[in-house]
């Protein structure tokens, strides 16, 4: 049996339950208009995909917005506010950490998520998304002062201070080619994650890059809408709306 049919099964199971798989689409670092975005819209738009599109505020602006207009489906959260790392050496990336005064820190993302929201004033869902997907607890209990309505990191979602939105399943192979995973790895951790919610609550978040992505990376992705699209047993949404 092949992996994708392994995943038609899954969803199969959900349809025969009467259910529909959640698959959300959270794409991440954008500042402006590339190919390699106009590659990503192009993909979501022909079928209606609702991804959230993660901007990195202090070095976008206008242009970016204006490339947008025409993607009614995509909406954009808050990709922390310059993300550049604040890390010691030897610490992994953060942008989000306590390495600074928790007032800088806050006065930036309140920064960002105002400027998004004057850029982006229907498409904006008051949604943090770290850098490196790493952020301080300290900074986490603050964010609904802020005006932030949801959180989104890496991983299985735990209990937090405001809505926790994450992805599960990253396409990049960080640690390795730098390039899109091999297709088996990917859709065994989409099938896992499936399963982990089948009975109760949550979304199948899938994480992409596009500034980055690779014939492989873009193969994959196309293939995965394509499957979630066509199947009764799944769709796409956009689960800040709802």
């Amino acid at each position: 049996m092949s992996t994708w049919t392994a995943l038609n099964d899954e969803l199969s199971v959900w349809a025969d339950a009467g259910r529909v798989a959640p698959f959300w689409l959270r794409d991440d670092d954008a500042v402006e208009p590339t190919p390699a975005l106009e590659q990503l819209i192009a993909l979501t738009a022909d079928r209606g995909v609702p991804a959230t599109l993660a901007v990195i505020p202090e070095h976008t602006g206008e242009a970016l917005a204006e490339s947008l207009s025409g993607a009614p489906v995509l909406s954009v959260a808050v990709h922390g506010w310059s993300h550049r790392s604040y890390a010691l050496s030897g610490e992994k990336n953060q942008e989000l950490g306590s390495h600074r005064p928790l007032s800088n820190v806050l006065g930036e993302l309140s920064a960002g998520l105002d400027k998004l929201r004057i850029l982006y004033p229907e498409r904006n869902v008051s949604m943090l998304v770290p850098p490196w997907n790493r952020i301080s607890p300290e900074i986490v209990t603050e964010l609904g002062r802020l005006g932030f309505e949801s959180l989104s990191v890496f991983g299985p979602e735990k209990s937090a201070a405001v809505r926790l939105i994450n992805t599960h399943v990253d396409l990049m192979d960080w640690h390795g080619t730098r390039g899109g995973r091999e297709d088996a790895p990917l859709l065994a951790e989409i099938i896992a994650r499936l399963k982990t919610i089948r009975d109760g609550d949550g979304v199948m978040g899938f994480l992409s890059h596009h500034l980055v992505h690779d014939e492989k990376a873009w193969s994959f992705l196309a293939r995965l809408i394509e499957t979630v699209d066509r199947h009764a047993g799944a769709a796409w949404i956009d689960p800040a709306t709802r």
